[in-house]
């Protein structure tokens, strides 16, 4: 399995952006399909996960603000950024895992598969 982002770029506060995660082979059912992002000095963190059966979560940094979704026919996952704050800027990265349950979604270690990670900077 391989995932390919896309989407990042310079976006103004407040503004939007949206980011694509292509899938590329076969994930079959029970799998979570999460974003992350890491800020320069700062740990990777959760930011939204997508299970199987459409069950998403959010951060609550992000809640009400940004959105998950995938199109399975284009195996492609979205996270739609709305609103976008300054502490936004972080490379973005999409992982996929599976057998990750509860609030499993924010721990990096449960996910096999990253992708290579697209840059979202947000300034005014």
């Amino acid at each position: 399995v391989e995932l390919v982002e896309s989407g990042g770029g310079s976006v103004q506060t407040g503004g939007s952006v949206k980011l694509s995660c292509g899938i590329r082979g076969m994930i079959f059912e029970r799998y979570t399909l999460a974003w992350f992002r890491q800020a320069p000095g700062k740990e990777r963190e959760a930011v939204a996960s997508i299970d199987s059966d459409n069950t998403t979560n959010y951060d609550d940094s992000v809640k009400g603000r940004f959105t998950t979704f995938g199109d399975r026919a284009k195996n492609t996952l979205y996270l739609q950024m709305d609103m976008l704050k300054p502490e936004a800027t972080a490379m973005y990265y999409c992982a996929l895992g599976w057998g990750v349950f509860g609030g499993g979604w924010y721990l990096p270690e449960a996910f096999g598969y990253w992708g290579q990670g697209t840059q979202v900077t947000a300034s005014s």
